[in-house]
């Protein structure tokens, strides 16, 4: 259900928003959204980080969700205070260029995720970007969730409108709002893996088809570049959502753990695609290297049978370019077109002996 919420927000989203650049609010240079969550509903208007968590606090009940884009040193600095964050957490925060990782500082889980975005292209080439990334950071507190997003994808707006569409999983707290981000960027990971297989399939057929040698290693290469990109970004959170989904901690619900354990299936199985997708193009790498070796050997038959027969009348002419006096049929009338004829049956015999061999 909530996955189709999910699916549902995020494409009217996308028809409304221009997700590469989001709107900035009043709230701040950096601060996209801040809104506060009781009873798993949203409450109306947004306000002011402090505002927000003290109105929170107060009630005794709820959590905040505060969204940031690319915040500066200075930005983050009275919200990193407000909410009393690691200043490790802080610095990884701000500065971005993560592994995916989660970390525990006291009551508050600071956790790294890499997007993926598939790169549309009209064909692949040498320098084609495939996959772009981008980071987006979560610290996750008893009342408070945090979201530092880094690169111009990734937008947690569909994700925000669907998680309100579904108030009982909005009710189990901010460890909720974790596993939802994670589910989110796991799809994601399955959506670039599956526009990646088109690409792989695409370069798998033009290397097996007739024109193949068209086909540029670079190309191929450039590919598996690009796998390898997603490949980083898969691989290092496989240990984080294990963590998550099976060590209790008070910063996840209990019965949000079992929620992790589903994300962490489906993360292990894009790697396992991700790996099928290397040793794929390892295959047809060394296959497309191996038929330009094929075509460089048939041009060098070629080239060495032509070689053979223009020795022929190369070998003939340069003996009577010597002017010598006595040579065969020198003065004789038909001797020049008899020496053509020798020429012209020795070059055809040659070339029929090389066309039976297969050269030709």
């Amino acid at each position: 259900m909530i996955r189709s919420l999910q699916k549902a927000a995020r494409h009217a989203y996308r028809r409304t928003v221009d997700l590469s650049h989001p709107a900035r609010s009043p709230l701040g240079s950096a601060v996209v959204k801040c809104a506060v969550y009781q009873d798993g509903k949203r409450r109306s208007g947004d306000s002011a980080p402090d505002e927000a968590i003290r109105r929170v606090r107060k009630a005794g009940n709820g959590f905040v969700w505060i969204g940031l884009h690319e915040p500066g040193e200075a930005e983050f600095a009275g919200i990193a205070e407000l909410f009393g964050l690691h200043p490790l957490a802080v610095e990884d925060a701000v500065h971005a260029h993560q592994r995916p990782k989660v970390e525990r500082y006291g009551d508050v889980l600071f956790s790294v995720f890499k997007t993926v975005c598939y790169v549309e292209h009209e064909e692949l080439t040498a320098t084609s970007e495939v996959v772009d990334t981008g980071e987006l950071m979560v610290f996750t507190g008893p009342d408070f969730v945090i979201t530092i997003r880094h690169g111009a994808h990734g937008s947690l707006g569909p994700l925000r409108e669907a998680l309100e569409h579904s108030p009982g999983q909005l009710a189990k707290g901010p460890s909720a709002v974790l596993h939802a981000i994670a589910d989110h960027v796991v799809d994601d990971y399955l959506l670039v893996a599956n526009a990646v297989q088109d690409d792989i399939d695409a370069a798998e057929t033009a290397v097996f088809s007739r024109h193949g040698d068209r086909v540029e290693a670079a190309d191929i290469y450039q590919l598996k570049r690009e796998i390898l990109e997603l490949k980083r970004a898969v691989a290092p959170l496989d240990r984080p959502l294990q963590t998550l989904a099976t060590r209790p901690t008070t910063s996840v619900a209990p019965d949000i753990q079992p929620y992790f354990r589903d994300v962490a299936d489906h993360l292990t199985q894009v790697a396992e695609q991700i790996s099928a997708f290397d040793a794929l193009l390892d295959s047809i790498l060394q296959a497309h290297l191996a038929q330009v070796s094929v075509a460089q050997n048939e041009d060098m038959r070629k080239i060495s049978a032509w070689v053979a027969i223009i020795a022929v009348p190369t070998m003939v002419c340069g003996v009577y370019g010597m002017n010598f006096d006595y040579m065969p049929e020198l003065r004789w009338t038909y001797g020049y077109p008899l020496i053509l004829g020798v020429i012209a049956v020795a070059c055809f015999v040659i070339h029929r002996g090389f066309r039976r061999a297969g050269w030709l």
